[in-house]
Formats: C-alpha cells, structure tokens, sequence
C-alpha cells in the first residue's frame, strides 16, 4: 500500500524550474484547430482547419455556435489545405471587419475580408475577396496572416509546393508565392480591393510584383510580430533536415529581405542552381534537425509567439515554438547576442499546429489531434518568499489521505500539488473548514512537492513522499 510521508522542511533547491514549461488545459471540443488569435477582448478566436472559426471566452467555454461558418467554400481534402489564417482589423471594435486565408473549393488560396453580425456571429455573406493566388500543388500554403503595427496586413505564402520548390517559385519576383506579402485594406486602388504601401521594395521593380514584402520562403506556416518590439518572427517549414527560425528587429529594414529558400535549408545549402551570392541572404537566428540530436525525430516546425505577457514572469522574452511530429515545445532564450534552443519532453498525440496570443500577452498552443486549447504556464518555485509557519501536515496510511491543518485559522488560498520535475498536478482554492484533506490513490510512489499560498503572499513548498 502507498502511503504519504511528509516532511515539514522547506525544500529550498527548485530555482532551476524558474523556466521550466507547464500547460494548462484551457478548452476543450476544437476540431482541428490551426490558428488562434483575439479580437481585442478577452476571448479567443480558434480557426478550425473545415472552415469554421470558434470562440472562446475568458474562462475556456466554447461558445455553442460558430462565430464563421464557411466551410461550403472551403477545401480541405489535403493535409495542408482548408481555412488556414485570421487576422483582425485594428479598427475591429467599430468597423467589424477580419481577413482569412483558405483554400477554396478549385484548391487555391483567397484572401478575404468579412463583417460580423453581432459580438459571437460573422456574416459568411459579407465576402470580399482581395486576393485569389494559385496554388500549383497541394502542399505549403504558408497560411498565417497580421496585422503589424504599421497598419498593414502581412500574409505568408509557401513556394507552391511538391518537393524540393521545383520551379524556384520562392526566389522568383514574378509570382507572389513562397512570400511574406504586405498589403493596404484601407485604401484600394484600381480594380483591386487593397492599395501598394509606397514603401514596399519592389514597387519600382518592373520585374517584380508589388505585394512582396520578403521572399526565399519555403512554407512559412507561422509568424509573428513581438508585441514590444515588433520583431517580426517568421518559422519555416524545412524540406527533409531542418526546421528554422527568422527574426528580423525593427532596426534592421525587413523589406525585400531574401530568407534563401531553396538556395538554403536553414544554414545547410540544398540547390545552388541560380542562387544570388550569401552576403544578399538573410540566415535564421534559430535551426533544428529533424534527428540525430539525442530527442525524438522531428518533421515540422510551428511557429509561436514571444512572451510578453504579465502572469509568467519566468518566461518573459522567451519566443515560444514546437514541432508537429515530436510533440515538444521548443523555446529560444536570448543570449547576449546569441539564442538558446531549449526543448520540453514530448506532450504525446497533440499534433501542435498553432499559437495563441490573448490581449494580455498570455500565450496559447493547440494540436490537430487533441482538439484541446492549452494555456502556458510555468512551475517556477522560487524560494525566496517567507515561509509559512502555521501550518500543519499529516497523513492517514490507513486511507492514503494527505490533511492539511490551517492552524489558528491560518488565511491559506491556494495549495498546488507538483511532481518532482516540477510540473503542475492539482489545484486546491476552496477551503470552506480548517482542515484540506485529499487522497494519494492516484499518484505513483515518488516524491512531490507541495506549494501553500496564503492571502498575504507569503508562501512555501513541502516535500511530500509517496511510498
């Protein structure tokens, strides 16, 4: 029989979990999630792969009905095709407006703006398409879209498909794919439903189509702006070896930049056929292989966010990404001028396939198979708060019972259970006597550690051993 045996000292040696990644189920009942953004307001918006979008509002209940349903236009007979991309207007909250990025129904991608109806519901008859690009495979339709702080609307397009970019579609100016686009919704022009920014690269360029903001993409499935820095974040998909990471700072002018697809995979050449020289090509701040590294083989990296937001002071500045094929959660940590590739342990038949940002800055993952919204968190245990001493804890081997005893009526308002790795186990807030009593039948025999909060913020951590 396993029983509970505590001690009453302070384990005091867990700083190293000041980074250490937990997540946190937020909602569940996605189908196929692919992206995940906010409207400026507490909820979530989850685009699901069919052609649907869903809300989420701020305690993870998923609202009984779609926000857009457009899947009667929507194709998703290939793993990389459906409704892919959302972004919302900046002036959302009066004019109502957001863009999407799918595949339609003769296999190529629109561009399109629609109009809510009300706060939970879209208008799916409000369609206005801004652009139609064909698509000559099935695969890498890029598919992410925002808005940067410049007001314009950034699409990424992926080469095109096939295997290897066989018309060299990313290095080529005269066509829009294997692209980082950027475009004017508020101010058409012509025959079309978006105006040229005046400073886009190549609008001088007779060999070159205007909407190119960046190129030598190969599937740049995710990106995003640092919400503080306005870093511009970019994750692409690579052919067969690597996975990399793009960030260009503001400092440095990110138009026309030429990120050297299918010259490159991440920093290793692949196909030098008509390649400009290096020193024109921008390399990635971040690569991976998919094996050979001591980890689980990897295939396809998801692009995230940086963390900026205000309830994980442990992950702040960290930009946060993953690999669809191992299930693990990468970040890169800033290192003087360097960054630092971390991965966690596998989190097993997700599938991650998208990032959240909330208004807040708190970030989000979400995977195809799940069909689960997580939130991410950390178990940071730091050990210089004071401790709290009127607290007692005991157990019962006869019923494996732990009991926590708030000695003269201690103001207790949290008690966390964690494993020794420090990752999140259980959460107790609802004290309605003096004594906190919950079973240990269904923990493995190990040692825990037990974190008490109390209403002052003073708090410590127990070890508790399960035998």
């Amino acid at each position: 029989m396993r029983n509970f045996l505590t001690t009453l000292l302070v384990f005091c040696f867990y700083n190293a979990f000041s980074q250490d990644i937990n997540i946190e189920a937020f909602a569940t009942g996605l189908v196929n999630p692919v992206n995940i953004k906010h409207a400026g307001d507490d909820r979530l918006f989850v685009v699901e792969q069919e052609g649907t979008i869903q809300i989420i509002n701020s305690e993870g209940v998923l609202n009984s009905s779609p926000f857009l349903d457009i899947s009667s236009i929507v194709y998703d007979g290939a793993s990389e095709q459906g409704l892919l991309g959302l972004a919302f207007h900046p002036n959302y909250a009066s004019n109502g407006y957001f863009y999407v990025n799918y595949i339609n129904n003769s296999q190529n991608t629109v561009i399109s703006r629609f109009e809510r109806s009300d706060i939970n519901t879209a208008d799916p008859d409000s369609e206005l398409i801004l652009l139609n690009i064909t698509q000559p495979y099935n695969n890498h339709n890029g598919g992410d879209l925002a808005f940067g702080t410049d007001g314009y609307l950034y699409i990424a397009t992926g080469d095109g498909g096939n295997f290897g970019d066989p018309e060299d579609r990313a290095q080529d100016l005269s066509t829009l794919l294997g692209k980082l686009l950027r475009i004017d919704v508020d101010t058409p022009s012509g025959a079309n439903n978006y105006g040229i920014p005046s400073d886009n690269p190549f609008i001088s360029n007779p060999n070159a189509l205007d909407e190119i903001w960046a190129y030598g993409l190969r599937n740049p499935w995710k990106f995003s702006f640092d919400k503080d820095t306005d870093d511009l974040w970019i994750a692409d998909v690579g052919q067969n070896l690597y996975e990399e990471i793009n960030m260009v700072s503001p400092s440095v002018s990110a138009d026309g930049l030429n990120y050297g697809w299918r010259c490159y995979e991440g920093n290793n050449a692949y196909n030098s056929t008509d390649c400009p020289d290096d020193s024109t090509l921008t390399f990635p701040v971040g690569v991976y292989a998919h094996s050979g590294n001591g980890g689980p083989t990897k295939c396809s990296i998801t692009g995230g966010y940086r963390y900026r937001g205000n309830e994980q002071s442990a992950l702040e500045g960290l930009y946060f990404f993953a690999d669809f094929c191992s299930n693990e959660i990468g970040y890169l940590e800033p290192d003087a001028n360097e960054w630092t590739m971390t991965f966690t342990s596998p989190y097993l038949n997700n599938e991650w396939s998208c990032f959240g940002e909330d208004v807040n800055g708190e970030l989000y993952i979400a995977g195809l198979t799940s069909g689960t919204v997580y939130k991410i968190t950390t178990n940071s245990l730091s050990t210089s708060e004071s401790q709290i001493k009127d607290i007692k804890i005991y157990t019962n081997s006869h019923n494996n019972t732990i009991t926590i005893d708030l000695i003269n009526s201690a103001s207790l308002n949290e008690i966390n259970l964690y494993n020794i790795q420090g990752r999140f186990l259980k959460s107790i807030t609802n004290f309605e006597s003096s004594k906190i009593t919950f079973s240990s039948e269904s923990y493995a025999s190990g040692v825990y550690l037990l974190e008490l909060k109390k209403t002052n913020g003073s708090r410590s951590i127990k070890k508790i051993i399960v035998d």
